[in-house]
């Protein structure tokens, strides 16, 4: 009995002397305040003799953390007392006057002076000016910027001449000086590559920039990012060492390693909308040295089956511009509409300077198609545009973002096609995080068909809306004008809206709660209906999980729509 008591009293007696700090800055300065608590860090000892033991250097630590802020005449006491339970270390900071700063000469001599890179106001120039109080922060900072600067944009033989600082205690006086001699601005020279299996041709039409320009570490980079969204390498290494610089050129190596020609995938899915699904792939990311692409696809569900090919020749830059050819075939039997296609057709796409990515092609589309109590195919040939373009922090599971896409389509009537048409249709979604747990999403889709004969617009281009990508709480694509059976046929407009709000409760789930707007219609004046619901979100390994219960305001009648899908929110 005597040993468990002794030790019940030598945890409570540990327990109760775990030390704490306190610190009282006067005249009362947060800033100072902070930094003494962040040098002095987590206080260690069991006991009063242990603090005092450790008080000495405690104090040491606190007065340099002031003299980093400008206060060199601090007077510094110290006690021990007890809060809320724990032995503390009491630091009484008394502050005196601050150290101003006197004579300042900071400055960038050299070729590169004057140029945006040594721009030293963006560098805090502004917060060391005679008369300010000493920070050895401030100091430190716009030193390490023009060093880092230097390295980053290529004056490799750079270096100060004067880095001084000096302190007058006395006087409370500092004065700096700070020049830095740029030296020559080295440039970027041949790049070269290691082996491959593709044309030297196809290797340089890669890289943006010309023998000769200024060194800058951005373009190394970007040139190593280019070459792994070329689709062509396993692993790819960019330097540009200067050590191997020749009268001012430094050579860019590149080692490369490439990946596998042939690549083959299956996946499968659920959503209530088409059901369990399935898919396969085959992809040749290199058929040749000159760095063409081939692929198939093959979608199979219950109301809709398709396979589709292409064949992909790299234009300049290939990274970001090629050639597709393209072909496939559809079925779909969906409620009241079935459709049958086959399409080839041709495509350049490109991505701009400006971030957005644009298709511009041409496609030959044969539909059959049952539509409501009418039936009958078309042939079109298709013109088209897009733009799209996607930003987004956070990866699978972004924290903020938006997406933008307009798509622009049009044919004519006797250029191999039975109608004239132009179709538009254009969507905005963003998605913002406040406080990391409380998240916001909108988007808005609107598009408009307008035909000499609206009647002969095949259903792959009208216009339905309802299911888990549309207006919750309706089946998929059951929001559509009728004809005179009651047969949904598809409209000539479309408005779809939701808003969203979701609330993290545990790590990768959420709440969710929202409304959704919108309609397929045949005149812009038509009625829309309106939905709300409840969800739950998953953040999974392969991307968000969304089970949503929906409930139509418009048509009660409708009861509740379960909704399960799976994809990025943008």
């Amino acid at each position: 009995m005597v040993r468990p008591l002794l030790l019940i009293l030598l945890m409570i007696y540990t327990v109760s002397a775990r030390a704490g700090l306190e610190v009282n800055v006067d005249p009362q300065n947060e800033q100072v305040k902070d930094n003494i608590e962040a040098f002095v860090g987590k206080i260690e000892a069991d006991s009063r003799r242990e603090i005092e033991r450790i008080a000495r250097h405690s104090k040491e630590q606190a007065a340099d953390a002031a003299r980093a802020l400008g206060y060199y005449q601090t007077r510094i006491e110290h006690r021990v007392g007890r809060s809320r339970g724990e032995l503390t270390l009491i630091l009484d900071v008394q502050l005196g006057e601050p150290v101003r700063l006197d004579e300042v000469n900071i400055r960038v001599e050299g070729p590169g002076a004057g140029t945006e890179p040594f721009d030293l106001e963006a560098a805090g120039r502004g917060r060391l000016q005679p008369g300010d109080r000493l920070h050895h922060g401030h100091y430190e900072a716009i030193k390490s910027h023009i060093a880092n600067q230097a390295l980053r944009y290529g004056y490799f033989s750079g270096a100060f001449s004067q880095q001084r600082l000096v302190v007058n205690v006395e006087e409370n006086e500092a004065d700096i000086a700070l020049v830095y001699q740029t030296g020559q601005r080295f440039r970027l020279g041949d790049v070269i590559f290691s082996d491959t299996p593709f044309t030297e041709n196809l290797l340089q039409r890669m890289v943006t920039f010309e023998t000769g320009v200024p060194y800058d570490a951005d373009v190394i980079a970007k040139l190593n990012r280019d070459l792994l969204a070329s689709g062509y390498f396993e692993s790819v290494q960019v330097s540009a060492p200067a050590s191997r610089a020749e009268n001012g050129l430094i050579p860019v190596d590149v080692n490369v390693t490439e990946r596998k020609p042939h690549t083959l995938g299956f996946g499968g899915g659920y959503s209530t909308d088409v059901g369990v699904r399935g898919r396969a792939s085959w992809t040749e990311h290199w058929v040749n040295a000159r760095g063409h692409k081939r692929g198939a696809e093959l979608e199979l569900s219950l109301p809709r089956q398709e396979v589709t090919g292409y064949y992909q020749v790299p234009l300049t830059p290939p990274q970001a511009s090629s050639l597709r050819f393209f072909g496939g075939w559809q079925n779909e039997d969906i409620d009241d509409i079935e459709t049958q296609s086959f399409t080839i057709g041709a495509q350049h796409e490109t991505v701009m300077d400006s971030g957005w990515e644009r298709i511009t092609g041409l496609r030959l589309e044969h539909e059959r198609f049952s539509l409501g109590n009418d039936s009958g195919e078309s042939t079109l040939l298709i013109p088209g545009i897009s733009f799209q373009r996607t930003r987004s922090v956070g990866g699978i599971d972004p924290s903020r973002g938006y997406s933008l896409m307009l798509d622009l389509q049009a044919a004519k009537e006797g250029v191999l096609s039975d109608v004239d048409l132009a179709r538009i249709f254009t969507t905005a979604k963003g998605l913002y995080t406040v406080e990391e747990n409380h998240r916001f999403l909108a988007r808005v889709g609107l598009g408009a068909v307008f035909s000499s004969d609206f009647e002969q617009v095949p259903p792959s281009l009208r216009f339905l809306a309802g299911g888990d990508q549309s207006v919750r709480g309706y089946d998929y694509r059951t929001l559509s004008p009728t004809d005179s059976s009651g047969e949904r046929v598809g409209g000539q407009y479309l408005l779809e809206s939701t808003l969203e709000y979701q609330y993290e409760f545990i790590d990768n789930w959420r709440a969710a709660t929202f409304v959704d707007h919108g309609n397929a219609m045949n005149s812009l004046s038509a009625a829309r209906k309106t939905s709300v619901g409840l969800g739950i979100r998953w953040v999974s390994p392969v991307g968000p999980v969304r089970v949503d219960f929906a409930r139509s305001v418009s048509d009660p009648d409708e009861g509740f729509r379960i909704h399960f899908s799976l994809g990025p929110e943008l």
